[in-house]
This record gives structure tokens, sequence and C-alpha cells, in this order.
């Protein structure tokens, strides 16, 4: 691989081509502070779509903002997610909500994780948002996949194209997100790549590591993100076109049949992962097309050929095979957006000659001091019980963080115990200066503002998540005047659902979902906190033994789980026994250390 680069910093390099946009396209403009790029105000309303990911993917997915395109795009660093702000910032500060905002991400955890915070806190503040994630990679199929699923690589630029073609024609937002849903759900990709890239500002890699690749092998299945795909091989191009598709479409292969094309409309899209020559992919094309109708007997009515969705300077490419259906909403096809103008950067449409001439200075306010605060739901409840109640909770998680600490040495990173004890010091501190108000909607996103910003790593992503949704939930039955144990049950329900949406866990994964999952439901269906907090204990007691589905411990292995409980159920279910009035013993001593 070349560790040789033009530009060596990494945070001037991403900075620099974020302007650069702004140069070649008059009609989108920077906020370099949050790294998003948006189109300029003065257009008519419309839903406004926003992407985003780790930079290093260009023309992904600044390039991609424009008229028929995306609203906006914010960029992490090279291969890793924008944060939360960011993101939140774009949605209330950079592009017109009126009609609503779809948020596309696509499948990588920290990505839906941080998108995911970020829409559900603008969905807090009473704005119409929805969340589209996309994961049309086979590479690595359903068995290794597991419950993280499928990863979005290069066909994510199809539901960019169609759905901002659809939201330019003044569709709503229902139907701009399920035509975008209906293109993900019809969309397969797969890469591979002589080599894997060189991240500017890293040290050059070993050349005997395994991370470099044999003269003449190929990665078959490469990610977007410079990760290895589902095996190496040393194959011709005939073989290499001969695999992939057969990963693409072979109906017989359990772990990879995705998609059975039904149409006779089919879209290909040949993408240039950064490194390939012009000349070299109209070859891989050519290929690619022949082998289509010899073997699958399937002729494309379009072929996209070019540079969408790159891993930096990446010597590979990925073939996208979109099977075009009916959108069911009596409007354009799926093939009259995808033709549809677009002014964009990164698709191959010119930039009109009007919007050169109308040289707009125009820039969308920051409207950092006049962004939407949480109004008052009138949904109540006894400031006083709420105060005492929290604060019993959140004194048991500190006390419990030398066993949470202890816990997750043996089965984690180590950091779970300090992690909810710095977020329930937090809180505490707020609630001392600032006390409950009794409307329990504004209450609870005070606290999920807290959380958020003294919590990080994954467990504050899912804290401020379940919050956030939590705040809508209960906004949603301010109708009930009083935030009786039905109303809370019926919100935490809710809430448990819109975190469902962001992690795959489920009770017996070993995960905070074993102790968050049996306190609502007993909440529920008995309507008594104490028997609830009762339940959560139990469910965290048993995923001791529990082999764990997610987190850590998956990827790294070993033993421990046998001895001890998961530290994230655990310290919620200590959370839940304080807030019932359980008076809590010493911390526990007496699980074995291994």
């Amino acid at each position: 691989m070349s560790a040789k680069h033009f530009i060596n910093d990494p945070t001037l390099l991403v900075n620099s081509a974020l302007h650069a946009l702004t140069l070649t396209n008059p009609s989108i403009a920077l906020d370099a502070e949050h790294k998003i790029i948006y189109r300029r105000p003065g257009h008519a309303s419309q839903v406004s779509i926003i992407s985003g990911g780790g930079s290093g993917h260009e023309p992904s997915f600044g390039a991609f903002v424009g008229r028929g395109g995306l609203a906006a795009a914010v960029a992490g660093s090279i291969f890793a997610s924008p944060s939360t702000e960011q993101i939140r910032k774009a949605i209330v500060s950079r592009v017109d909500a009126e009609q609503g905002v779809l948020v596309t991400v696509m499948n990588y955890t920290g990505d839906v994780l941080n998108f995911g915070v970020a829409v559900e806190k603008a969905k807090a503040t009473g704005l119409d948002v929805e969340m589209l994630v996309v994961g049309d990679d086979v590479g690595v199929g359903r068995k290794a996949a597991g419950k993280v699923g499928r990863r979005g690589i290069a066909g994510t630029v199809l539901v960019h194209k169609i759905t901002g073609a659809l939201a330019a024609q003044g569709a709503s937002l229902n139907d701009v997100y399920n035509v975008g849903k209906l293109v993900a759900d019809n969309i397969v990709s797969v890469g591979a790549s002589l080599e894997h890239v060189h991240v500017p500002g890293r040290a050059r890699p070993d050349p005997n590591s395994a991370e470099v690749l044999g003269a003449d092998e190929v990665e078959i299945g490469m990610g977007i993100h410079n990760e290895p795909g589902s095996g190496r091989a040393e194959v011709d191009l005939p073989e290499l076109v001969k695999r992939m598709l057969a990963q693409l479409l072979d109906t017989k292969d359990d772990d990879r049949a995705f998609l059975n094309v039904n149409s006779n409309e089919v879209v290909l899209m040949i993408n240039n992962l950064g490194g390939v020559s012009v000349l070299e992919l109209g070859g891989i094309t050519a290929e690619v097309v022949t082998q289509l109708e010899k073997s699958y007997q399937i002729k494309p009515v379009r072929v996209l050929a070019g540079t969408y969705m790159t891993s930096l300077n990446g010597l590979g490419f990925s073939i996208s095979i979109l099977n075009v259906v009916n959108t069911n909403i009596g409007g354009p096809s799926m093939l009259q957006l995808l033709d549809a103008p677009c002014e964009a950067a990164g698709w191959a449409a010119p930039i009109s000659k009007e919007t050169w001439e109308a040289g707009s200075t125009n820039v969308r306010e920051d409207s950092a001091g006049s962004e939407e605060q949480v109004k008052k739901s009138g949904l109540m409840g006894d400031p006083e019980v709420l105060l005492r109640s929290l604060t019993e909770g959140l004194k048991r998680v500190i006390l419990a963080e030398p066993d949470v600490t202890k816990f997750d040495t043996i089965v984690g990173d180590g950091d779970c115990g300090q992690t909810l004890q710095r977020g329930s010091k937090a809180v505490l501190k707020m609630l001392t200066i600032d006390k409950p108000t009794g409307d329990v909607a504004v209450d609870v996103s005070k606290i999920a503002q807290v959380v958020e910003a003294s919590m990080d790593g994954t467990s504050g992503a899912l804290y401020t998540i379940f919050l956030n949704a939590l705040v809508h939930a209960l906004r949603q039955q301010a109708s009930q005047g009083e935030a009786t144990p039905e109303v809370w049950a019926t919100a935490l329900k809710k809430a448990s659902e819109s975190l469902a949406k962001y992690t795959p866990a489920k009770p017996g994964d070993r995960t905070l979902v074993d102790a968050l999952h049996p306190f609502v439901e007993t909440l529920g269906t008995t309507g008594d906190i104490t028997k609830a907090a009762e339940a959560s204990r139990a469910g965290a007691e048993g995923t001791k033994g529990m082999k764990a589905s997610l987190g850590r411990t998956v990827y790294i292995g070993g033993s421990g789980f046998e001895k001890v409980p998961d530290p994230g159920a655990w310290g919620l279910s200590e959370l839940f026994l304080g807030l019932a009035g359980i008076k809590g013993p010493e911390p526990e001593t007496d699980y074995e250390m291994v």
C-alpha cells in the first residue's frame, strides 16, 4: 500500500476538503466548526435529507449536498463517526425542518448510535424527524454479521439520489422515508480490493504484517473502512467478478441471499473505491455487465460507473445492484427519480447556469441563541417524590461502583462502573441546583442533557437515546395530565421500543436490556415499582453465566462471564432498586475474581 500523501495532517486534510466543496458548488455552504456541508437558504420548503459519516469516503457525503440531493452532510474524522452535537446542530440549525427531516445513516455502530442520539434529541424538542439505516453489503454474511447486520456501503448513494429527487418534488416525509426504505431493502452490494489503505497521519504499516496483501492477492468483501472482507484469494478479474456476483445473486446461498431479483428493471452501479484508474474501471464495468447477462440473464436498464463512495485511495471497486420496484406512492417511479436532475457535485450532473450567475452569498445563520427548548408538557408528577426517588437511585449506583468496575474488569473494558458513577454524580449535582419542576417531560429532558454531557462511550449513547425517547413518549401522553405509574409504564415501553431501533440487544444477550426489559414489563403489568425493581435485579442476576451476544466480549472472547453478572445490567438494577426506595446493602463482594 502507498503511505505517501500530499497532505499528511488528517485534520487539515478534512477541513480543507470540506472548504473545497463550497468552491465547486456555489449553492452550498460550510459550518466549519461542526463540519457540516449544507444547502444555502432561499429554495422552496421541502423535506430535508441529512446524512454523513466518517471522512475518507468522498464524494460521499458532502458532495451529494445540493438541489435534488441531500440538504446537509455531517463529516467526522477519517473513518470515524461525527459526534452527536455535530449531527444535532445539522438537524436544528442548518436545514429547513418545516416539512420534516429524514436522517439517512449507514449501518455502523458508532454512526447509528450518534445519529440516533441526535434524532431522539430533535424529536424531544418537537421536530418531525425520521431515521433510515442502510445496510446493503453482502460481503459479510448473516452468520458473521450476527445481530449487528449488514454494513452500509456504496449502495447508500442510490438511496440518497432517489429520496433526494422525491423530496425536491414536494413529497411528504412519510413518502420519502417509505420510498427510501424500499430502495434500501432492494439493494445489494459487495466490494473487493488489491490493497488496504494508509490513513494520513498514521504510522507506516509493517510490510510483513497480516494487513498487507500478497502480490497477487485480492480481498473479497472489503469494507469501506479498510476492514477485512470475507476472504482473500489469488484470482483474475473474471473469476473475481464471478465470485462477487454469486455473493450478490445466488439465491441458494442461505448466508447471503438477501435479494431476489424479481424485476425486469435492474440498476447496476460500479463504484471506484478511490485508487482504480478510469481506464481499468471501464474494463471492470464491461466484465460485470457481460457476466450479468450471460450467467443471470440480467440486462441493466441503467449502468452507473464512477467514483461515488471511496475508501480513501483504495485500490478496489464495489458492485451494487438495485432491483427497481413499484414505489406505491402514485407518483414518479424509482427509475424516474434516479434520472431526475440533481445539482450535487458527487452526482454526474452539472451545476446550472442560473445557479452560477445567481452568485448567492446567503448563509443560514446559527440559531444557537434561539434553538428550541423542550416545552412544558403539562404531564405532572410530585416534584418532591421525584427528587427523593432519583436521589436514592443515583446514590445506589454511586455506591455500587466498586462492584460494577470489578465485574467489568473481568468481562469488559473496566470502565462501566466509573461511567455510571460519573453520570450519577453529575445528575445529583444538577438536581441540587435545578430541582424538579413537576413537569416530568421537562425534568427527564434535563437529566438527558446531563447524561449526554457526562457519560461517554456506548453506554452513554444508549442512556441518552433512551432518555430522549422517554421525553418524547411522555409528551405524547400529556393529555393524561397526571404521571401515574401506568403513564410511566407506557412511556418506558415506548422508549424501549425506540432504543431497539439503534441496538439489536434483546433479553438474553447479556446487556443492560436484561435489567431494563423486566422492569418495564413488570411495571406495565403490576403498576408496582417495587416489584418492577425486584424483577430488574433478578434479570441482572440472571446474566451471570450468560454468554454475551453483543459488546467487547464477543470480539475478545475469554471466560469470567460464568461467575459475574453483566456490569451494565447490574448498575441499572441498582438504579431501579433505589428509585423504588429499597435501601441498598453494602456493595456486593462475593463474586470471585477470575
